[in-house]
């Protein structure tokens, strides 16, 4: 897929002939420097913004040519979101919060599964309490039970420990990653943290657009080495452009 900003001298190639494919039931990492197109990347997988060229698909569901209200059905019966800010109703109670988009859809969760997810996050005596009652870390497992309501077939999470202190960022990575192992579910996760990453079953690497590299069963030593790489090799191509030469990435992309 390839996503541009812009137009002329000013534009700017977010993604560039990215290829890759997130399996089923597989806990996902996306990380690279700033500006690699990280969440260009995510966005289009999520159909929150289109691409230029290519085509994206969640399961047998084609997102590209589809129209507002198709895209609205698709990202509220087939996704689940988890952003850095829990985007929380404040004016709800942490239930209320969690059954949000089954509410919207005029449809109703399923108790038994909610329940489940309620007790797997130790959120069973905060259901009563507004998201200003709540510490940070219990507003965003509340945000988590929500986007698992649904039983969506992917869920994207974008940097959903950045506003966490270690410990609640912890706790939400643990049950990430209990919900692909324990409940099969799909999760891609944007992610600066190596320490956050390490708790995936691969990661992809991005670097001015492109997958550069993936990594599969990482270790935080394994992924910032890998982003050392990427440092040192930005610094090199920086260096040969300033010298009136260049030196270009060349990936294929990760099927």
């Amino acid at each position: 897929m390839w996503r541009a900003y812009g137009s002329g001298e000013a534009q700017v190639l977010a993604l560039r002939d990215v290829s890759v494919e997130f399996a089923s039931g597989e806990f996902t990492a996306i990380m690279g420097p700033s500006g690699s197109g990280k969440s260009t990347l995510m966005h289009c997988l999520a159909g929150l913004d289109t691409t230029d060229r290519g085509t994206v698909s969640i399961g047998d569901t084609s997102l590209t040519g589809l129209g507002d209200k198709a895209l609205t059905r698709l990202r509220r019966d087939k996704i689940g979101f988890i952003f850095q800010q829990f985007n929380l109703l404040p004016t709800l109670t942490a239930l209320e919060n969690i059954t949000l988009p089954a509410s919207i859809a005029g449809s109703k969760a399923d108790p038994a599964w909610v329940s489940r997810i309620i007790d797997t996050l130790d959120l069973a005596d905060r259901l009563d309490h507004k998201p200003t009652e709540l510490s940070g870390g219990q507003q965003q497992r509340v945000a988590c039970a929500r986007a698992l309501a649904t039983r969506p077939e992917v869920v994207f999470a974008d940097e959903p420990t950045g506003n966490l202190d270690t410990r609640s960022g912890t706790e939400v990575l643990k049950f990430l990653r209990t919900s692909v192992d324990d409940f099969g579910q799909t999760i891609v996760m944007v992610t600066h943290d190596p320490n956050a990453a390490a708790h995936a079953d691969r990661v992809v690497f991005l670097a001015d657009g492109r997958i550069v590299d993936e990594l599969t069963d990482p270790t935080a030593d394994a992924v910032i080495d890998k982003m050392r790489g990427f440092e040192k090799l930005a610094l090199d191509m920086n260096a040969d452009n300033a010298s009136g030469q260049f030196t270009g990435l060349n990936h294929s992309g990760a099927a």
